[in-house]
């Protein structure tokens, strides 16, 4: 059983991981993660039980913060969890406070050295700054060291200031008091502005829907429409559920979805996705989904959760940070009473040395930066049009290998056309196309509905019976008294139709889709969702027999998207080492669709399981350290997406099945979009390791000064303060990236 609580007001990244530790160590709870961007805290349990558990997680909080309060997710997630428009007061509240410790600080400094016999007075001030600044950190300290919890900043900022005071550094006290402050409060306002980000991606959530119903308007929560219900969107407002415009006509803002800034024009059926704002004419939207199930809700959905999955690198830090802490704690120990004792050096300039290497050693820059950087990562992937489900699919993506695609849809569009008729013998054009039309009525298959566009009369189904699908291979039925087959050439073997290969000469014209009186008055005709064979060009061949007599072929396209060349160029410059696609149409269309794209490899006439044992086989070649990304947008796609190590459905025009099946959601359906996402990714990797990199040489350098008693507190301050703040600032340029392309 999956329970979310909401953690308010929680800030600290350190204690976000102490958090998530302890609340996994409790009976029965066998995950546990703490999402710091939405305050959100996310346990799987084993037991049904809930105010015990509630009271329990709300013990382990106030163990590291007691501020916190703990309260069920509930549907005020905007105001509870994210409530950074509030903040105003507060941060005036801090900033104030902060301004009241430098004054006494500098209070004191000059009572100290301009003032004579003011050494009392200034250390009143130095006193008085250091209690202001750090009364918290050593009540916090003091309240984790009574239950158990000893190692953390407050208990190193605590241990380091007194003990500077007990050697008569009292300026050095407050002073390391009132920069830690800053510090974090510095921290706070970089989380707070990656917190203004989601707070506007949550703004796609719709307040309101206009139903209309026996002629009167009424305004309704959107979960309480239901499908087929019949709404009004007027100009400004937002989309609230997904549907088919059936009044109407506008250009909608879709640019908090897709990333696009030009607007999209939407008229009578045209299908609609809730989370667009109208921008000036009045709809009429027949919904098609529930609100639970509309866009703007999985995109919130999937919002709240991406920072809660995380990348490898942040479970590796969390760990690390947990014996980071206490090995430093002994360290500084050892340097304090190791050296005099051996040395018979001065106690106090050995303490003061063991000060100092404890304030350097807070591994905050590490805790606090790389979590930020992967969620800014997923930010900029998310104004871009690419949702990404957590940090560790983010990680993956900047390391992809091999890149499977599926064909129809993803990097066609999916929208077939009827492009030549190729009738055989005496049958003429006309006959062929409308004898497969009367048959297709029964099918809602992209081909059939191409072959009824095309036909563009009504179909009289009561003409046709004993419909029979053979799975692979085509179907058959009895039209007039006489048996229709339609399929690839497998099926035209096995009913010993010998088909003959002929090229056409383009799309028949009206007179030439007529039917001779003869073959109308016998009803002849073809139906439901043939199986697929041939080329022409880049098309797809049906062939059509007649008891037996070979009638000839219908060629069908499917358009290559414009972006899907340049995708695939793109991918193998930035170092994807193979590129393979998959698809279920007949393997010699793979081949000419692949050479077109310049894809490395096809397979073609796979079924739903083949694509999943062929994404099994391609996930043995990889590199080690590679990883495999699987494209596909339909339902029989979304096993083989759950299987890659990165599964990316097209979502704008993907099937609800796809997308929750992957892990990357591509919103305006291009293959370019995985191109920019990659870029993202690879950047916020770079970013990350910068951060690791940096974090831990200055670290160990300052940690080296401190031992060696080159560096005073002063600089220690730096090493802690510092070095977290310009980590946080390096991970905030994700957010801020305006490049696109991978490297």
């Amino acid at each position: 059983m999956i329970k979310e609580y909401t953690l308010q007001g929680l800030t600290c990244a350190n204690c976000a991981a102490k958090i998530e530790g302890s609340v996994r160590e409790l009976e029965d709870v066998s995950r546990a993660s703490v999402n710091l961007m939405t305050t959100l805290l996310r346990i799987e349990t084993l037991s049904s039980r809930s105010e015990n558990l509630l009271s329990e997680i709300a013990r382990i909080v106030n163990q590291h913060e007691p501020d916190v309060v703990v309260v069920e997710k509930g549907e005020s997630f905007r105001d509870d969890t994210l409530s950074v428009r509030g903040a105003a007061k507060k941060i005036r509240r801090r900033i104030a406070w902060l301004i009241a410790g430098a004054i006494l600080l500098a209070a004191g400094v000059a009572m100290e050295y301009l003032i004579s016999a003011g050494e009392y007075a200034a250390l009143a001030a130095y006193l008085t700054a250091w209690l202001l600044m750090g009364g918290k950190v050593i009540q916090r300290a003091a309240g984790n060291i009574v239950k158990g919890k000893i190692f953390d900043e407050n208990f190193l900022m605590a241990v380091a200031t007194i003990g500077a005071l007990a050697i008569g550094e009292y300026a050095e006290a407050a002073g390391v008091m009132l920069f830690y402050q800053v510090g974090e409060f510095l921290q706070e306002l970089a989380l707070d502005r990656s917190k203004r980000t989601i707070a506007r991606l949550m703004d796609i959530r719709p307040d309101y829907a206009n139903v209309q119903a026996d002629g009167e308007i009424a305004k309704v929560a959107p979960d309480s429409v239901r499908v087929g219900d019949e709404i009004i969107v007027k100009p400004g407002e937002r989309v609230p559920l997904d549907g088919i415009v059936t009044g109407g006509e506008s250009s909608l803002d879709t640019s908090s979805l897709t990333g696009e800034a030009a607007p999209r024009r939407a008229s009578a059926g045209d299908e609609v996705l809730s989370g667009c704002v109208n921008l000036n004419g009045v709809l009429t939207i027949k919904t098609t989904k529930t609100f639970g199930q509309s866009t703007a809700s999985k995109i919130i959905d999937l919002a709240q959760n991406a920072a809660g999955r995380k990348a490898p690198v942040e479970n590796f830090i969390t760990k690390f940070a947990g014996y980071y802490t206490p090995a430093v704690v002994a360290l500084a120990l050892l340097i304090a009473v190791i050296p005099p004792l051996l040395t018979g050096g001065a106690w106090i300039d050995w303490l003061n040395r063991g000060l100092i290497f404890l304030v350097i050693s807070c591994p905050c820059a590490l805790v606090i930066s790389i979590p930020l950087g992967f969620f800014g990562g997923i930010g900029a992937a998310s104004k871009r049009g690419v949702l990404v489900k957590g940090g560790n699919y983010l990680e993956a993506l900047a390391d992809l290998d091999i890149v499977v695609f599926d064909k129809t849809g993803t990097l066609t569009k999916g929208v077939f056309k009827v492009t030549d008729i190729l009738p055989s013998g005496t049958f003429c054009a006309g006959e062929l196309l409308e004898a497969a039309a009367k048959t297709e009525a029964f099918s809602n298959h992209p081909i059939a509905l191409s072959i009824l566009s095309k036909y563009g009369k009504p179909v009289d189904k009561s003409l046709l019976s004993g419909y029979d699908e053979m799975a692979g291979r085509g179907v058959s039925v009895v039209a007039g008294g006489r048996k229709i087959v339609a399929g690839n050439k497998k099926l035209m073997g096995e009913m010993n139709v010998a088909v003959e290969e002929k090229q056409g000469s383009g799309i028949v014209t009206a007179e030439e889709a007529q039917w001779s009186g003869a073959a109308e008055a016998e009803g002849t005709g073809l139906s439901g969702g043939p199986a697929i064979e041939g080329t022409h060009g880049s098309g797809t061949k049906v062939y059509v027999a007649v008891d037996g007599a070979y009638m000839g072929a219908i060629v069908i396209s499917d358009e290559i998207k414009p972006d899907s060349r340049a995708a695939v160029a793109e991918l193998k410059a930035s170092g994807v080492r193979r590129t393979v696609m998959l698809t279920g149409d007949d393997p010699r269309i793979a081949e000419a669709t692949a050479n077109e794209l310049q894809i490395d490899e096809a397979y073609g006439g796979l079924l739903p399981h083949e694509k999943v044992e062929k994404v099994e086989a391609l996930g043995g070649q990889k590199r080690v350290k590679g990883k495999l990304a699987f494209v596909g947008d339909g339902v029989n796609d979304a096993p083989a997406l759950a299987l890659a190590d990165v599964g990316v459905a097209m979502g704008g025009l993907g099937s609800d099945a796809a997308i929750e099946a992957a892990d990357v959601v591509l919103m305006t359906d291009e293959p370019s979009k995985l191109v920019e996402a990659v870029g993202v990714a690879r950047f916020t990797k770079r970013v990350v390791r910068q951060n690791i990199v940096f974090a831990i040489a200055v670290k160990i350098l300052f940690l080296a000064l401190g031992a060696a008693g080159v560096a005073a507190m002063w600089e220690a301050v730096f090493a802690d303060v510092g070095v977290a703040l310009l980590a946080v600032l390096n991970a905030m340029r994700v957010m801020r990236s305006k490049s696109a392309a991978p490297s």
